[in-house]
């Protein structure tokens, strides 16, 4: 348990009180996405970097003059 304040207080130190909770939360995020990507599951930045599919509209009908 010492060695996990030591560990703690450290990183404290190093990044300041501020950025700690941004820190957590993308190493939080990297640990699921980690998780996500050994059960196969595509990841977020998969699914928005994934293309819609085009959608064929039929041609307009040729007006007469």
């Amino acid at each position: 348990m010492g060695e996990m304040v030591l560990i703690f207080l450290i990183v404290l130190l190093l990044f300041g009180g501020k950025k700690l909770p941004s820190l957590a939360r993308s190493i939080g995020s990297g640990i699921n996405e980690f998780k996500k990507g050994l059960n196969g599951q595509p990841s977020e930045e998969e699914i928005v970097r994934k293309e819609p599919e085009k959608i064929e509209t039929p041609p307009a009908p040729k007006r007469k003059k």
